[in-house]
């Protein structure tokens, strides 16, 4: 509870809230309510001022059978509030048509959330960006005569109001909002405006103060936020998104510090390496925002998922939206993220009592040292940070010597004793793995060919190059893709055809011509005559792009069709929303002599592929349209296969990798498991082969797998599958062998730790008072899993160990002693602790500050 200053200090508006509630208060339907407000320093529970930990997970992308055990991870991990966007494209993709099924389903997912115990936060935007598609915002919208996005425009205004306020209707029926009982205690209006309303003038003001009043008036009971907005009118709360937030202040002295995206990776692009955020700069950024008087920070993301069927944005956004979160795409706890993570959040907790009573003070301890101090008569709290990105630092605080590496924060609970450090991870470290399974879903130990699809088991249907749909239209001149297809289909056919004499100035040699294709983007094929002639493609920086190719024509009628495809629509930047797509010009064939522009012929237009029309992906086994024979046609353009295929036992998360295919969508079961592009591969340079947490973090400081494909594996979430008989569908549009392809699990490899003499104590050591100061650093190792064991040690070492977790080495300083100490206690345990220190191994080099590593295997 508050005093009765800091009581004074209070907005006089108060929203209704209540009490966070117990798992057992949950299960008995009685949860109160009580009020809710802010103050410049936190959100006001009941009165009382609240630290608040969040991860955002995005329901849509996982599945309502992974949500339960996601939520619980989180909460397992420290987190007291979940943060999801709000979909308007995948609810109302027809205006009034409203669809909340399945992983749609965002009234049962606030309520697992609840039955959690855990807080909402529900940022409906509706613009969300959240590399989704089109921003989140339905494509329909664009055809609304008069309407412009995100601006002080009736017609957009109009929608927007309609739909945020039937997300806030169906929160209220369902009693869902903290006023009610229910857990959701913030909402947010917009997202990251603040970053691009500079390019919308003076309407850009007037947008703003209306989206705020909007909001406002739904009276939710609970307060609202813009992220990013630093304009954001009372009673709106304007909050930071960024990888560090610790010099952000609101743009009141009556608003509270708050962090709604702390990045904890980045995401992945089709054609780029893979990014990674060391763990270290996290907790140091965290750390420092707490220390520099934040309360609410929230982690984007905590568990990322797969953009399902063409959800993805962009563009060229890919399937997987992992974003080396701590709970990884397939649902597994990432360490030491999440461990190192979790203890940053009991040590922030310990500290709770101090951190809400009072602001703090802050001193330097010399350059780039700082101390900061909350204190009351009845707690203290310290954080030591070092600043510098290289080297280390012994300070006097209260004193007493400390021990800060370089870019670290010390959290002091009693302003005393060091109950964490940044860098310092006593977390376990976990290696996961894709054990691979051959084509009837046993575990093969040999290499990936016997793992491979066989030939005999497949089926295909030829899609049709060109026009072969009934509705087809004919128009005169080049059409932009989006305008053409509303986002129906990511394919659309330009169709033509040319008359050749074998004299055209155009020509060289007679049957030959160069091509020149101007698109917009994304992906282009080039058919010429029935037969793929050349293809072209944008990246993820830059979607437009020139084709220009040789091709061959022959005397008489000549076709040329070209199929341009998107790979997920622009979701960020000013006017995303009229970026276009396509061919629009200018097509030409150029020779020696002369120059046919095609530009301005008449076309044929085909929205997408007749196999999308026929909906082969729903795999029924009575089509007409697919072929069995003895020899599967393979590494050919615009071909659907359809194979089937048992569930692999147990109940580890299923992967599917595409080595072998080329460019196209997937279906398990008839559901999207999205778009796949194994031959779409990052750059040979960039990555590293050690990233050092230290030094401000960028999202292509750490990037790995380059020179490789960006996504070759792709998920297939379990509840996809039935018993017994599966069925897998592809459209492969460039070319590719489906018997290429193999299924694997996911599982935990080894599980390995790493802690020296400097570390902190466990943190369990100092929650209980009696405790405090009497332990020294620990290593600690625990299975996943309560039926395992450790099985094996796999390497132990005690002295100047280096290296990472699968690959450590010993150090010139080795104790004798070290595999002995370690196999006694762990082996036949779920469990061990090892306390680090030469009491347990001898000192086997002295004067040298020595540390403990340990690699294990569960069974």
């Amino acid at each position: 509870m508050i005093g009765a200053g800091a009581a004074s200090r209070m907005l006089v508006f108060l929203f209704l809230f209540f009490i966070r509630f117990s798992d057992s208060e949950i299960a008995a339907g009685v949860v109160a309510s009580s009020s809710v407000g802010y103050d410049h320093r936190a959100l006001l529970i009941d009165g009382a001022r609240r630290i608040l930990v969040s991860g955002s997970i995005h329901y849509p992308r996982s599945t309502p059978e992974m949500w339960r055990d996601l939520i619980q991870k989180s909460k397992d991990g420290g987190l007291d509030v979940i943060e999801t966007y709000v979909f308007w494209n995948l609810h109302e993709p027809v205006r009034n048509q409203y669809d909340f099924e399945g992983r749609k389903d965002l009234v049962k997912f606030v309520k697992t959330v609840a039955e959690a115990g855990l807080y909402v936060h529900l940022r409906i935007g509706p613009y969300i960006g959240a590399e989704w598609n089109y921003g989140g915002f339905p494509v329909r919208l664009h055809f609304i005569p008069g309407i412009k996005f995100r601006t002080d425009n009736e017609p957009f205004k109009a929608e927007m109001q309609r739909f945020t306020a039937k997300i806030v209707d169906m929160m209220k029926q369902e009693n869902l909002y903290a006023s009610q009982g229910g857990p959701i205690i913030l909402s947010q209006i917009e997202n990251e405006y603040g970053n691009v309303d500079w390019a919308y003038g003076p309407a850009a003001k007037s947008y703003v103060s209306w989206a705020a009043s909007m909001a406002v008036s739904l009276d939710t009971g609970v307060p609202w936020v813009m992220g990013q907005q630093v304009d954001a009118p009372d009673p709106v709360i304007n909050t930071c998104n960024d990888y560090y937030c610790d010099q952000f202040a609101p743009n009141s002295k009556n608003k509270p510090k708050m962090w709604t995206e702390n990045w904890t990776g980045w995401f992945l692009p089709f054609g780029g390496a893979v990014p990674y955020r060391p763990v270290e700069d996290i907790a140091y950024a965290v750390a420092r925002f707490f220390q520099r008087g934040g309360t609410f920070q929230n982690y984007y993301v905590y568990h990322g998922g797969t953009n399902f069927g063409h959800s993805s944005g962009g563009p060229f956004i890919a399937t997987s939206y992992d974003y080396d979160a701590p709970i990884d795409e397939y649902g597994f706890i990432r360490q030491p993220k999440w461990g190192h993570l979790r203890d940053l959040h009991k040590a922030i907790k310990l500290c709770e009592a101090a951190l809400v009573a009072t602001d703090p003070t802050s001193s330097s301890l010399g350059p780039n040292l700082e101390a900061t101090v909350y204190k009351t008569a009845g707690a203290c709290a310290a954080f030591l940070a070092n600043r510098d990105n290289q080297y280390d630092a012994t300070v006097t605080f209260n004193g007493k010597l400390y021990h800060l590496p370089a870019w670290s924060v010390s959290i002091l609970s009693d302003c005393r004793n060091v109950v964490f450090n940044t860098a310092q991870i006593n977390s376990q470290t976990s290696s996961t793995e894709m054990r691979h399974l051959n084509s009837y879903n046993q575990t093969s130990d040999d290499s990936l060919d016997s793992s491979e699809m066989p030939q005999s088991q497949w089926s295909y249907a030829i899609e049709p190059v060109g026009i072969s749909k009934a509705d087809a239209f004919t128009k005169t001149g080049l059409l932009e893709q989006i305008n053409t297809t509303a986002d129906a289909s990511d394919y659309l056919w330009y169709s033509t055809s040319i008359e050749i004499t074998g004299d055209e100035p155009f020509l060289l040699n007679g049957t030959q011509s160069n091509l020149l294709v101007k698109s917009l983007g994304h992906v282009l094929r080039v058919f010429v005559n029935g037969k793929l002639s050349a293809s072209g493609m944008g990246n993820s920086y830059n979607a437009s792009f020139s084709l220009q190719k040789l091709i061959m024509l022959a005397p008489g009628k000549n076709a040329i069709d070209l199929l341009s495809a998107t790979v997920g629509l622009q979701d960020y930047g000013p006017f995303f929303d009229l970026w276009g797509a396509g061919v629009t010009g200018p097509v030409k064939l150029n020779g020696p002599n002369g120059t046919l522009d095609l530009s301005s012929k008449p076309w044929t237009y085909q929205i997408g592929l007749k196999g999308e029309d026929s909906r082969l992906y729903e795999t029924s086994d009575d089509s007409s349209e697919w072929v069995s024979d003895s020899t599967l046609p393979t590494n050919q353009p615009l071909i659907w296969y359809k194979t089937k295929f048992a569930a692999p036992e147990g109940d580890g998360p299923i992967a599917i990798n595409f080595t072998g295919m080329g460019k196209g969508e997937g279906w398990v079961n008839g559901q999207s498991i999205g778009r796949f592009w194994p031959t779409y591969q990052a750059p040979q340079n960039g990555c590293v082969t050690f990233c050092s947490y230290k030094g401000s973090f960028s999202s292509d400081k750490c990037l790995k797998n380059c020179g490789k494909p960006s996504q070759i594996l792709y998920h297939v979430p379990r509840s996809f599958l039935r018993w017994g008989s599966n069925d897998l569908v592809l459209f492969e549009e460039v070319g590719g062998d489906p018997t290429k392809m193999s299924f694997a699990v996911r599982e935990i490899g080894s599980l390995c730790a790493h802690v020296s003499e400097l570390h902190p104590a466990p943190l369990d050591a100092f929650i209980t008072t009696q405790k405090r100061g009497k332990s020294g650093p620990m290593l600690r190792l625990e299975c996943p899993s309560a039926n395992q064991l450790i099985s094996k040690i796999k390497f132990a070492s005690f002295g100047t160990p280096h290296g990472a977790c699968g690959s450590y080495s010993h150090g010139k300083c080795n104790s004798s002693t070290a595999l002995t100490v370690v196999q006694e206690a762990c082996i036949g345990a779920r469990s061990c602790s090892i306390r680090v220190s030469t009491e347990m191994f001898g000192d086997p080099c002295r004067g040298v500050t020595k540390s403990l590593a340990v690699e294990v295997a569960c069974l």
